[in-house]
């Protein structure tokens, strides 16, 4: 005899509520935590662990696109060079591609910090008013080995190219530009995958942070082979900004102080 045979029927009918309550309060429950509470406790792919969306508009993006533009035939230039060392006719290709080599030779961190600590000496740290006579100049890696002279995003930009010439998968790099909450600026750096963990190379030190520790740098912006996106606080994973409505903020490099790329 089955169980629900052997009790009477009005103990089968409280039994059945009871299961019928409890059922209908586990789906409520369950329904009280939004789609945003669990996007929360996931954890996005990109640098710092947060959500973005890809923006389609706005003076970041066209900075980026500008650049693009530029390193179309910088790669060219620069995969000539890399062919023929003896008939390059630019020094500052040949010089960039001694960096390269020197990186090829190494493999994993080794090869973030060998880029990191190179560029960071190649370059003489100048802002764009002192050296171009406006503000917020983004420059392509030949452009700036030739002048010998940049900010922050010239450093981050010749190491992104560097990184990838030098083997690293386009997927596993990122510029991102972040606020320094306490000078009040705008700061922007390289930054690369290495065995799940993003790493900064950053023009201000020649140590390699891994986001987890960065601080006293709110995330603002990230570029990657494919384009721009902004961070966002809590942001579902498949958020994509719309066309006319993806103006981001104005970014705000500050001069490079002295020889501080140099130090730490």
């Amino acid at each position: 005899m089955g169980f629900f045979s052997r009790l009477q029927p009005w103990r089968v009918i409280a039994l059945a509520s009871s299961l019928l309550w409890f059922t209908t309060a586990n789906l409520h429950a369950a329904s009280l935590i939004s789609p945003g509470g669990l996007d929360l406790i996931r954890k996005s792919a990109e640098p710092f662990g947060l959500f973005t969306s890809r923006i389609y508009g706005g003076g970041l993006r066209e900075k980026w696109m500008g650049v693009e533009r530029k390193l179309g035939d910088e790669r060219v230039q620069l995969a000539l060079c890399d062919g023929d060392r003896a008939r390059c006719a630019s020094p500052a290709a040949l010089r960039f591609l001694a960096i390269v080599d020197n990186a090829r030779a190494r493999e994993g961190r080794a090869r973030l910090g060998e880029i990191n600590r190179a560029i960071n000496l190649a370059i003489k740290p100048m802002s764009d008013l002192a050296q171009y006579g406006e503000m917020d100049v983004w420059s392509s890696p030949l452009v700036t080995f030739t002048t010998g002279a940049g900010d922050c995003e010239d450093y981050a930009i010749a190491k992104f190219v560097a990184l990838q010439m030098a083997g690293v998968s386009p997927d596993d790099l990122r510029i991102v530009v972040m606020r320094d909450t306490i000078r009040g600026e705008d700061h922007a750096v390289a930054m690369a995958r290495s065995d799940d963990h993003w790493l900064t190379l950053d023009n201000r030190r020649m140590a390699l942070v891994e986001d987890a520790d960065v601080r006293n740098y709110r995330p603002l912006f990230v570029i990657d082979a494919h384009g721009v996106m902004r961070y966002e606080d809590a942001a579902p994973a498949a958020a994509v900004s719309r066309p006319d409505s993806a103006q981001p903020t104005a970014v705000n490099f500050a001069a490079p102080a002295g020889t501080g790329s140099k130090s730490n």
